[in-house]
């Protein structure tokens, strides 16, 4: 018998993980391919299934991510990244480009396939997130992260920007330039060395007025001098920084009301006696936390430091329905926009979520109980009767398998710096999870948390005619939207999520009571089984708040609440961070570097929960003990609008 032809992709695929174990000088990396994101997870490198007709761009194009992940694995530490990374959003974007320009940089300088690899990829990306047609851009909206990020090339390698987005660069390239020139020159001369590399990158950070905290200046007196005699103190500063950088995180028009500009002045001497406060603790406390990370307050081990958290008014806090904050034909539109945008994003999570239900229904199968006395003839034992007459009939009955009532509840990050991107992908994979579990039977609700201001609102206001009392606890106005209740229909609620997409939604984001509303949501549903996931890309941020308490504050409080949930709650906790290590938070969560993972990672992390054996059959065999009653409470809205 003649052998199988062998698939004419099949020696591409042995030659490209060849290729890239060995640029990463890792000889068990392994190489999958698939129909998810590419990416990289642990020592797992993803990749997309070749095309049959193998044209040389389509090659070129997968050598390139292939060459991406090698050279991260070889000349990218994770730890020394994470030391030094801003905590701002728009910070952070730069940050990670300047990072990813040098790592290929190295590459592309030591090999030229490797140069000609990248240069594809880089193009195709370029395309096909529209930044080759640079009349779509001006000063007000160019992509500052993309742009220096091609300058950065350009001065590490020598390549020019590609053609198509020679003329994007060319909208911010004389004031980057008069700003940063001289620290980007400085960047070829660390390119080998990431911590030093880092440290240039915050000094540019400074120049553009991006740092994004007010120890940035007293960080690189500190480096200049050389004082590198104190681990600890470093870190505990990083630590700081941290939390003031999420003080000026989600900057918009409104900041420069009136109201806030009468209240700065009154805010100076809390802050500072607050970074007095902060700088002793941490003088106090020379644990490292999460390993080589910078450590971080432990809300757990707090005795009395700090205030309790509270609210100074809930008065203006709202649940709203999506379709109260938009009318009819413009939740049409949105969604019209939405679909129009992730069109292609939305078959491959679709592929995604139909393995998923698959796996789903086929846990929900009937099932046959054989060998009984009476019920319906088993025709296949009829053999016996025909070997033994005396042989009695044997009869089976169909079953129901156990499945039980579930419930998922996806809370969705609805700050300013889920903006773009990253907030249409959350957006289309909640809708195709929605679709999909429903048909299952699995229930699904979807919410999204924000506020209604930037810097506080009327909450703030109200704080400054009672005379500014010190400690004011959270002070802005939150707003909670529901996009999709567990008992709407999917083809009702469907429109609804495209108000995330709505220009001025998306503001300031405090993580701890939205994660309390969501789970009282969850909690109080009769299904058997309560999961709730949440997808989020930073720590709580909200500058009213965090100017007038101290900078962990919210981040303080969302440990809290995580803890309470995850130790006393019988729901099920995941979360999701895109950008962002949100294991430092949840007990179970996923952390993604590119938001094109997302519905891979949403549609794996549900399969897994469903494969397990459910928590109640665990402790039926007295493997657990049982769920306490006590369970975390959310303040009472004074505003209810309506769930």
């Amino acid at each position: 018998m003649a052998a199988k032809p062998e698939n004419p992709t099949e020696p591409f695929k042995r030659a490209l993980a060849h290729a890239a174990r060995s640029l990463a000088e890792t000889p068990d990396l392994e190489i999958v391919f698939s129909g998810e994101s590419p990416g990289l997870v642990g020592n797992r490198a993803v990749l997309p299934h070749p095309p049959r007709d193998l044209s040389g761009p389509d090659a070129a194009r997968l050598r390139g991510m292939a060459d991406q992940i090698a050279l991260r694995l070889a000349h990218h530490d994770p730890s020394t990244h994470a030391r030094s990374r801003p905590a701002a959003p728009d910070a952070q974007a730069i940050y990670e480009s300047l990072e990813q320009a040098r790592i290929e940089a190295i590459g592309a300088n030591a090999l030229g396939g490797v140069r000609a690899n990248l240069t594809t990829v880089l193009e195709t990306r370029l395309e096909k997130q529209g930044l080759t047609r640079a009349v779509a851009f001006d000063r007000n909206n160019a992509p500052m992260a993309e742009i220096l990020g091609l300058m950065v090339r350009e001065r590490l390698t020598g390549d020019a920007p590609p053609d198509g987005a020679k003329a994007l660069v060319e909208i911010l390239r004389a004031d980057i330039e008069s700003k940063a020139g001289k620290d980007l020159d400085r960047l070829a001369a660390a390119v080998d060395d990431q911590a030093a590399f880092a440290k240039v990158t915050r000094q540019i950070l400074r120049d553009l007025d991006l740092g994004d905290d007010v120890n940035d200046a007293t960080e690189s007196s500190d480096e200049d001098e050389g004082d590198d005699d104190n681990p600890t103190d470093t870190a505990d500063d990083d630590d700081q920084g941290d939390g003031e950088g999420e003080q000026t995180d989600g900057s918009s028009p409104q900041e420069s009301e009136a109201s806030d500009r009468e209240s700065q002045a009154g805010d100076e001497e809390i802050v500072q006696s607050d970074e007095q406060g902060e700088a002793q603790e941490s003088d106090e406390t020379p644990d490292m936390g999460d390993g080589a990370k910078p450590a971080r307050p432990d809300p757990s081990a707090d005795k009395g430091g700090e205030p309790a958290y509270k609210v100074f008014t809930t008065a203006y806090d709202e649940v709203v329905s999506a379709e109260e904050l938009c009318d009819p034909d413009e939740l049409t539109r949105l969604r019209a926009y939405l679909d129009q945008q992730l069109s292609a994003l939305s078959s491959v999570v679709s592929r995604l979520a139909n393995k998923l239900q698959r796996r789903l229904l086929a846990q929900q199968n009937r099932a046959w109980t054989f060998d009984l006395e009476e019920g319906m003839l088993d025709v296949a034992r009829l053999t016996r009767v025909i070997i033994d007459p005396t042989a009695p009939l044997s009869f089976k009955q169909e079953e129901d398998q156990e499945f039980r009532d579930t419930v998922v509840t996806l809370l969705i990050d609805n700050s300013g710096s889920m903006r773009g991107r990253p907030i249409m992908v959350a957006a289309v994979c909640a809708d195709i999870l929605a679709r999909t579990l429903e048909r299952c039977g699995v229930k699904t609700e979807v919410l999204g948390f924000t506020t209604r201001a930037w810097k506080g609102g009327t909450s703030r206001d109200e704080w400054i005619k009672a005379g500014k009392p010190p400690s004011p606890g959270r002070l802005n106005d939150l707003r909670h939207i529901v996009y999709k209740a567990a008992d709407a229909p999917w083809r009702r609620a469907r429109k609804n999520l495209g108000l995330m997409m709505r220009e001025g939604l998306l503001k300031e984001n405090i993580d701890g009571e939205a994660l309390m509303w969501a789970h009282q949501r969850v909690v109080n549903r009769p299904e058997a089984r309560r999961i709730l996931m949440v997808i989020s890309d930073g720590a709580p941020v909200d500058d009213s708040t965090l100017s007038v308490n101290s900078g962990h504050y919210l981040e303080r409080h969302l440990r809290q609440v995580i803890a309470e949930i995850e130790g006393k709650s019988p729901v099920e906790l995941i979360a999701i961070g895109i950008g962002h290590d949100v294991t430092r938070y949840y007990r179970r969560a996923v952390t993604i570097v590119d938001v094109e993972q997302l519905g891979g990672v949403l549609v794996e992390q549900l399969a897994a929960l469903f494969d397990e054996e459910p928590r109640a059959a665990v402790r039926a065999r007295g493997l657990l003990p049982p769920p306490p009653t006590v369970v975390p409470q959310a303040p009472k809205a004074a505003r209810k609008v309506s769930a």
